[in-house]
């Protein structure tokens, strides 16, 4: 077996056809059925992502989220049957790198599990060649995917660990929303996606307490940080 792989769902059925499906593709897969056993397989298991469920017993899933971003920022995948915007927007922006809805396609998980592995493990880890990215007064560690803003460490998820490399990398260049939603997420552009919205939101609260200071919005074209 290759990354371990948590389901956390309180349906049997949800962690059968998950297993079945992730086993297949050659993924160790370790359950949960509420939200405290998850935490618990968190730090038992060490996996190498999440797929959680929203509407689970004990704790739900949005503050299962919470909890492991103070200790973690491995991916984590939203799969739930709440598929109202506002909630898939909330997850996202609590520390979610992807939200599915259900019904699902097993398929689809699965490719969606493996290309969040290939961002976060493969590319994020290794492809800078462990250099340090530095703008302003951000150093982004590309080995350890860790930011830093002078002496203080910001956690980052895997989607906004992947938007500030690309940034990083450029600093000055304007990068469109296909260009940003295809290197943090690794899927095709879906148009009027509020991902990108969510996800640039929440760097710019995490960077600054001025939203705009280092990612800068240009109407029409997409962002850009600024050099200094």
């Amino acid at each position: 077996m290759g990354y371990k792989v948590l389901v956390a769902d309180d349906e049997k059925e949800i962690r059968n056809l998950l297993r079945l499906y992730l086993e297949n593709g050659s993924f160790e897969v370790v359950e949960a059925e509420d939200g405290l056993e998850t935490l618990a397989k968190i730090r038992e298991d060490k996996p190498d992502i999440c797929l959680l469920d929203i509407m689970m017993p004990g704790l739900d899933g949005l503050r299962v989220v919470q909890e492991i971003r103070k200790e973690s920022n491995i991916p984590i995948m939203i799969i739930s049957a709440k598929t109202a915007d506002a909630e898939r927007i909330l997850g996202l922006d609590l520390g979610a790198d992807d939200y599915i809805c259900k019904p699902f396609n097993p398929l689809e998980v699965t490719a969606r599990v493996r290309s969040a592995i290939r961002r976060f493990y493969d590319l994020g880890a290794g492809v800078s060649g462990g250099r340090n990215l530095k703008v302003s007064d951000l150093e982004l560690d590309t080995e350890s995917c860790t930011l830093k803003k002078g002496s203080e460490t910001i956690e980052l998820t895997s989607v906004e660990y992947k938007i500030m490399e690309l940034f990083m990398t450029h600093p000055g260049k304007v990068f469109t929303k296909q260009q940003i939603y295809e290197c943090g997420w690794g899927d095709e552009y879906v148009v009027a996606d509020n991902n990108i919205m969510v996800s640039i939101s929440k760097l710019r609260t995490k960077l600054d307490s001025d939203p705009s200071r280092y990612i800068k919005t240009l109407r029409g074209l997409g962002y850009r940080m600024e050099k200094a």
